[in-house]
């Protein structure tokens, strides 16, 4: 079983990570969480869970542990695959998710793609006395501001357009919101870009 990756970033998209480790690179499969705390590095560790079915085998990577726990957590609910809590992961950080589900928020939760009212119910009874031994401060991080400009940032665009392809979404909706999003934040960085879109979509 592989623990954890560690050796030098060779590319970083929103949706995967390629980790060199003595001339092996290996492809891995990340939230925009894992995204945004990896960028600007060059030499990474990624905690490491292996999802192996009979037609194919993938790695998933976190920048920390938390994060991968939770992973866990969500892909043990019924229904709930890989891609869906990676996605889950990618709408909120993790001490968000842990207070959406404390709470009972199924609300938010549904605002996720494919979290229908059923499924955000499994999770928040599934989940709601397992979160609490991870010890998450469930108060800590907040949306970043915002300044109203005119103009888009075509770079992010690109970049926010092509994660929000890779998770799953068509090219011309996820154009036309990323867009929007740019309008009103100007110089919201591609990880904000894709968390907003992951809502509007």
């Amino acid at each position: 079983m592989i623990e954890y990756l560690r050796g030098r970033l060779a590319d970083l998209t929103p949706a995967l990570a390629v980790v060199d480790c003595g001339g092996v690179g290996y492809g891995v499969n990340i939230s925009l969480n894992t995204y945004a705390a990896l960028q600007g590095k060059d030499d990474v560790k990624l905690w490491i869970y292996e999802a192996i079915r009979e037609d194919a085998f993938q790695l998933w990577g976190f920048s920390n542990t938390t994060e991968r726990s939770l992973f866990m957590l969500l892909i043990s609910v019924s229904g709930i695959g890989a891609g869906t809590a990676r996605m889950i992961l990618s709408a909120m950080t993790t001490a968000e998710l842990c207070n959406v589900i404390s709470e009972g928020n199924d609300k938010l939760l549904k605002q996720v793609k494919g979290i229908g009212p059923k499924a955000a119910q499994r999770i928040i009874v599934d989940l709601r006395d397992k979160i609490g031994s991870l010890g998450i401060d469930a108060s800590a991080a907040s949306p970043v501001s915002s300044k109203a400009a005119a103009g888009v940032n075509s770079e992010v665009l690109e970049e926010a357009v092509s994660a929000l392809t890779m998770l799953g979404f068509s090219p011309a909706p996820s154009h036309k919101v990323a867009q929007q999003i740019l309008r009103q934040e100007p110089d919201a960085p591609v990880e904000r870009v894709i968390k907003l879109a992951l809502k509007m979509l």
